[in-house]
């Protein structure tokens, strides 16, 4: 098969390690790639929101398959454009798509699934927005309704840091998706985040992760994109998760067939677990960033089986079969994320490092420079190893940080603290 991934960060490299590795694919193409994805496959310049110009670029390279990395193409109905086109795509629909495209649209959703999920209220503007803040006082958070990159939430902690985000959102600091707020109550607990997949009918738990969303060790400091994660995670056991996919995730998908949309492709749901109850923080409608290095690491090649799968309807035929292990992913960030940082910076060692099975370095912002990996983002890296046990594979993970040689680079260092403790 010949297979295009959408996407450029770290997200795409472990999809598209993971593909490589599978003998069904024989020609792999990812758009717009990075420095790291480049070592293993094409990289292409494509506009990947535009889906008529995804479509043009499948036919010319008579792509057979089409895996969506990221959540705007498919906000932007990129998945429509290629099944209309008659091209197989992994991810769903831009209807489907408003479960992380709109925080209202998919608190309605919940409400009419009677899924499990903070209390809230919507606004348009920001004095009665305020009010209700302050009527429900702190801890509180506030989040823009559209797609923000990951930024617009806001875990308050004091009314003054909420009043100050909606002024934010409603000043327009993160655009269009701040013209509407959504406020919850704060919830208490431990987040976990729970991946299925879905072909529109059969539901297919694919693994779970937890996430370090913090700047800082011991979950402190600013709200990032993600500092590092692991696979899989403790605190949702097979109970918990059973529980999730009764209350939480089939009556979801329930309400979006009744109303026209049935859902195909991954579904993220980040959870909130406290007391063995889990609880719905939000969905995302692909894998999430850097959990799903941590979900490729241990499925390997059936990676591309359980895709197809889900994108032609075969999902009642497939099973995961998951090694006993652990994986771990810590994020390489360049200094100042998630505020200002410089790019363009040098990193070095990268080639000394190990890559195989159990141990890869995942690009999320690089670029080649006159032959040299450079910073280009944020994030920069997701060193990833797996062990047999999680203690294992964070040792083997930061063996590998320890090896590179990037002065303007940070991590944090505790990431697992959680489980490990």
């Amino acid at each position: 098969m010949n297979i295009l991934i959408l996407g450029g960060g770290g997200r795409e490299h472990a999809l598209a390690w993971a593909v490589k590795q599978n003998p069904k694919c024989d020609r792999l193409i990812v758009a717009p790639g990075n420095a790291g994805i480049a070592e293993i496959a094409e990289c292409a310049r494509l506009d990947i929101e535009n889906g008529e110009a995804v479509v043009q670029f499948a036919e010319e390279n008579a792509v057979n398959f089409v895996i969506v990395g990221p959540e705007a193409p498919l906000a932007a109905g990129v998945a429509d454009r290629l099944e209309e086109a008659g091209i197989l795509a992994f991810g769903p629909s831009a209807a489907a798509a408003r479960l992380e495209a709109s925080k209202s649209f998919t608190k309605e959703i919940c409400d009419a699934a009677g899924a499990p999920t903070a209390a809230y209220a919507r606004f348009t503007m920001a004095e009665p927005a305020k009010d209700y803040i302050r009527d429900r006082g702190a801890p509180i958070v506030v989040k823009a309704d559209g797609l923000a990159a990951g930024k617009g939430v806001i875990v308050a902690m004091d009314e003054e840091t909420a009043l100050a985000a909606i002024d934010d959102m409603f000043g327009g600091e993160f655009g269009a998706a701040g013209a509407e707020v959504v406020i919850e109550d704060f919830m208490t607990g431990e987040e976990a985040s729970f991946f299925i997949l879905s072909d529109g009918e059969t539901l297919l738990p694919i693994g779970t992760a937890q996430d370090h969303k913090r700047v800082g060790e011991g979950d402190t400091g600013l709200n990032t994109g993600g500092m590092g994660a692991y696979s899989p995670a403790p605190v949702l056991t097979d109970e918990i998760a059973a529980k999730a996919m009764d209350e939480i995730i089939a009556p979801t998908m329930r309400v979006m067939a009744e109303r026209g949309m049935p859902y195909k492709g991954v579904l993220y749901a980040g959870l909130m677990i406290e007391n063995g109850q889990p609880r719905l923080v939000e969905y995302n409608v692909r894998f999430g960033d850097p959990e799903c290095q941590v979900l490729m690491m241990r499925l390997g090649a059936q990676a591309l089986d359980l895709m197809l799968a889900a994108a032609e309807g075969r999902l009642s035929e497939m099973q995961v079969n998951w090694a006993d292990d652990h994986a771990m992913t810590v994020v390489m960030a360049a200094k100042g994320y998630p505020g200002a940082y410089d790019k363009g910076s040098v990193i070095g060692g990268l080639d000394a490092l190990p890559e195989d099975s159990k141990h890869m370095v995942f690009h999320a912002g690089t670029r080649e420079v006159d032959g040299k990996v450079t910073a280009s983002g944020g994030r920069v890296l997701n060193v990833t190893a797996r062990g047999g046990t999680l203690a294992e594979a964070r040792q083997a993970a930061y063996a590998m940080v320890d090896g590179i040689d990037w002065p303007d680079g940070f991590c944090r260092r505790d990431i697992g603290w959680r489980a490990l403790s």
